[in-house]
Order: structure tokens, then C-alpha cells, then sequence
């Protein structure tokens, strides 16, 4: 397994497919999944500190969590088959619960916990981007500092 950072959410065009995009920590592989509307603004309500007023779906797991005193030590993207990616998500008691990966992300994100890609993951679905086409990935990460989860809605 690999550890992954989580670059941020994006509108894909001109399908309008909302995808998160992760980042290989030790190495130049990038992971673009594609995600649902709601997800993606899951993921950049947690990476922007927005807290609603009310909790969303993934706030109320972690509030569970916190509650119950179990802890949430790894999210682990297992693999991809036909196009669609398996998460797990692991707890300090070694119980490991499959979940929808823009799920186990948006969770992630809430706690702290690290996120982590099998490497036949990655090998598959892993873009490797050479150093001369850094800037491309900075003009990203502009944009994702400038996107809102608004824009992420249903129109």
C-alpha cells in the first residue's frame, strides 16, 4: 500500500462528471476517481473547514465514531475492476468495512486518518506525471483553491 494525499475535487468537461484527484506521497503517480455530485462536495466542504449547521451524512459517521469510541486508523483503496474502485475502511479493532472510496475519502478527511492505494491500484489507474508537466498540475491546484462546493450542484 501507498500512502495518498488528497489534491482536491474538479468538474471534468465537458461530461460535467465531478472526480476527486490523489496523489502518490513518495513518488509522481496521480489517481483521478470519479465521484458523485455529493461526494465531491463532501470532500470540499472537509478540505475547505466548511461545517454546515446541521450534520451532513459524512460529519454524522464521524460523530458515531466519536461517540462510540472507535477509531477510524486507515482508508485503504483496494482495487478496480471494470472501471469502479473498492475502498475499505479499516478501525482500531482490525474490523475492516468496504466502502465507496469518495466516501472513505470524505471520511478521511474528517479525521485525520491517512489514506492509503494498493499498488495494483495505482499501477493500473495511476497517471504518472514527469516533472516538465508540473505546471499543469500547479494550474490544478490553483483551481482548487478557487472552486466552492456550489459549484459542484445540480443544475
Amino acid at each position: 500500500m501507498r500512502e495518498v494525499d488528497v489534491l482536491g475535487v474538479r468538474v471534468e468537461m465537458p461530461s460535467n462528471q465531478p472526480l476527486v484527484l490523489l496523489r502518490e506521497v513518495a513518488g509522481e503517480r496521480y489517481l483521478p476517481i470519479w465521484i458523485g455530485a455529493v461526494e465531491a462536495t463532501a470532500i470540499a466542504f472537509a478540505q475547505q473547514g466548511v461545517v454546515p449547521p446541521r450534520p451532513l451524512t459524512h460529519d454524522l459517521l464521524k460523530n458515531i465514531l466519536d461517540a462510540t469510541g472507535n477509531e477510524l486508523t486507515e482508508v485503504q483503496i483496494t482495487e478496480v475492476k471494470d472501471g469502479v474502485f473498492y475502498a475499505s475502511l479499516v478501525f482500531g479493532t482490525g474490523v475492516a468495512v468496504s466502502a465507496r472510496p469518495s466516501d472513505s475519502i470524505a471520511l478521511a478527511l474528517r479525521t485525520g486518518t491517512r489514506i492509503v492505494c494498493a499498488e495494483e491500484v495505482l499501477a493500473e489507474a495511476g497517471l504518472a506525471v514527469p516533472a516538465e508537466q508540473e505546471d499543469e498540475v500547479e494550474r490544478f491546484r490553483e483551481f482548487l483553491d478557487q472552486v466552492t462546493p456550489e459549484d459542484f450542484e445540480s443544475r
